[in-house]
């Protein structure tokens, strides 16, 4: 599957389906991202039955914290 995140365009196996399988393949904690898909906010409580496609445009802000 074809998917531009953050402005760039990655290739993913098909295990990655939805929003959750791809923030685990990028090895980000699901606690510390946001995540917009197509211009869409997708909550965090549905990462898991939010479905990618191919050429789905995703953005993804990871916060750090510190002081």
């Amino acid at each position: 599957m074809r998917l531009t995140v953050n402005g760039e365009t990655r290739t993913f196996e098909d295990d990655v389906r939805d929003v959750a399988g791809l923030v685990a393949a990028l090895g980000l904690d699901t606690r510390k991202v946001a995540v917009e898909r197509n211009l869409e906010i997708v909550p965090r409580s549905s990462y898991a039955v939010t479905a990618l496609m191919d050429g789905d445009r995703i953005e993804i802000v990871h916060f750090i914290g510190g002081g």
